[in-house]
């Protein structure tokens, strides 16, 4: 349901599925190769390829080489990027506000430690998952 109310808000604009969350990634790891944006994300690497290539498209990616290393690129926000990864968290901000409307902060403590719990838990298990 947060996918689907993120990317109504996001209707007027050419984002599409997926390019929010590497846009997320990247706002904190601008530069990184396709593989740290796979695991990153937790997304599979053909995924990302389409992605980034709808992505460069819309001139929202560049992907650079760095030090002459002809064997990998690294992906990096355009300033048009930037613009709409700054969208794309005040949306889900405001989404983020209705979700948790009614939840005291203890409640809402509670919940995002239980996540951070499961997530870790799954991720000691990645690999039994791959």
């Amino acid at each position: 349901m947060v996918q689907k109310l993120l990317m109504n808000q996001l209707s007027d604009t050419s984002i599409s599925l997926g390019q929010p969350k590497v846009l997320d990634y990247l706002k904190d790891h601008d530069g990184a190769s396709q593989t740290d944006i796979v695991r990153g994300c937790h997304i599979e690497a053909p995924t990302l390829t389409s992605i980034l290539n709808r992505m460069e498209q819309v001139g929202l990616v560049e992907r650079r080489m760095l030090n002459n290393n002809h064997r990998s690129l690294h992906i990096f926000m355009t300033e048009e990027g930037k613009k709409y990864q700054k969208r794309i968290e005040h949306e889900f901000e405001k989404i983020e506000q209705i979700a948790f409307q009614n939840f005291s902060e203890k409640e809402i403590y509670i919940f995002m430690s239980s996540l951070e719990k499961i997530y870790s838990n799954l991720m000691e298990r990645r690999e039994c998952l791959e």
